[in-house]
């Protein structure tokens, strides 16, 4: 590739995934999956802007050139694992599970803010109560403990929420709200089931974000749910890669962590 094109593709790059990153930010959603970007999209700007001064620095000596060629082979080499994960989760949540009978409907949390279900918990909620309504006998499990600053558990605010915007009874609702992650969620959770006579063996439905819905099926799984059903709430497009590349993270994160 001739180097002024290099320049320009990494700068026009470089600025998109800035902006848009940066926009994100301003909009108070923080997380891996919005500054990884915005710190690669610095990176390429940077790489246009000092380019011919990049390049006299690696043509220095034979191990300068050859450690610039190994940094990018394993920056594309990552890239191919990300479009490959992203090519799986589009096929997990393409095949997502047709709502049928269950015993419990387990929501999984994704946080608040200022005291109420952030935008993405609220999806969830809506389409677990949306299922709780086509099947009443199921009862509904909130889960999520006390977050950072908070004076109450997400799986309270969540109960209050399906109470007032879904008119679902308390006392179908039970709470999970000591649990920070999904797999203390999953794990936190099987005490209430047993204490309803509900085993592990029974259809159980988890209610999640369609990126989400890959990680938490592996950690169920890994845990003895043996009838995982799924119910998925849409990522909105202008949050929904940066979702994923969150996720990415957390998949591999998970694997490590041998939750699966």
């Amino acid at each position: 590739m001739p180097d002024p094109l290099k320049r320009s593709l990494s700068f026009i790059v470089g600025s998109l995934l800035t902006l848009v990153g940066l926009w994100l930010l301003s909009l108070d959603k923080i997380h891996l999956g919005i500054i990884l970007p915005v710190i690669i999209g610095i990176g390429l700007i940077l790489y246009a802007l000092c380019f011919k001064w990049i390049q006299k620095f690696i043509q220095v000596s034979k191990l300068r050139q050859t450690l610039w060629h190994c940094a990018w082979a394993i920056f594309f080499l990552w890239i191919t694992t990300l479009l490959i994960f992203f090519a799986y989760l589009q096929y997990t949540i393409q095949q997502n599970t047709t709502p049928q009978p269950a015993a419990a409907i387990i929501v999984l949390g994704s946080g608040i803010e200022n005291g109420q279900p952030s935008p993405t918990l609220k999806q969830r909620l809506d389409v677990g109560a949306a299922y709780a309504k086509q099947y009443p006998e199921a009862i509904l499990i909130m889960t999520g403990g006390l977050g950072f600053k908070e004076q109450i558990t997400e799986a309270e605010v969540m109960s209050t929420y399906l109470q007032k915007q879904h008119q679902i009874d308390q006392s179908r609702i039970l709470l999970e709200d000591q649990s920070t992650s999904t797999e203390e969620n999953l794990r936190n959770v099987q005490p209430l089931l047993k204490a309803h006579q509900i085993s592990l063996n029974q259809p159980i439905v988890i209610a999640t974000s369609d990126f989400h819905i890959l990680r938490a099926k592996a950690i169920a799984k890994h845990q003895g749910y043996k009838q995982i059903l799924t119910i998925s709430a849409p990522t909105p497009l202008y949050i929904r890669y940066n979702s994923w590349l969150r996720e990415y993270f957390a998949f591999m994160s998970g694997w490590l962590l041998n939750e699966y």
